[in-house]
């Protein structure tokens, strides 16, 4: 009968909570263990994510400063428009002012209207681009 009780003693009875719990910890859970068990492809993988997120955020802001067609041609309508009023030619902050653009976006129109054949620039000895309507 002794031998009995002790063996009752031994195993865990249903519905009795057992002597010892150990405490849950910070690194119980599964998915920590799965981040530590594959770290050779976790920081990768973020190093790749975080580098595709910042080319496309250099992308979109790259976009946003082009302007679409219909800006464009205004634009360049206003360009000429003002490039007829003065024969002799205007430099690049003069376009600048009398059009309302700053100068790098302007700089970059008069470069493309250059390329289709529209304008024409000259720059003399003081360095200074004097930009004009061609065949005028």
């Amino acid at each position: 009968m002794l031998t009995l009780r002790a063996f009752t003693f031994l195993i865990d009875l249903p519905g009795q909570p057992p002597d010892y719990i150990r405490p849950p910890g910070a690194t119980t859970p599964r998915y920590i263990e799965l981040l530590e068990n594959n770290t050779h492809l976790v920081y990768p993988a973020l190093a790749v994510l975080v580098l595709v997120l910042i080319s496309l955020g250099i992308l979109q802001a790259w976009r946003s400063e082009d302007m679409d067609g219909l800006q464009k041609a205004e634009l360049k309508r206003s360009i000429i428009n003002e490039l007829r009023r003065e024969v002799h030619g205007m430099s690049a902050d003069a376009i600048s002012k009398a059009v309302g653009v700053p100068s790098l976006k302007l700089l970059r129109i008069l470069e493309e209207m250059q390329k289709d054949n529209i304008l024409e620039s000259r720059t003399d000895t003081r360095r200074l681009t004097t930009w004009k309507m061609k065949g005028i």
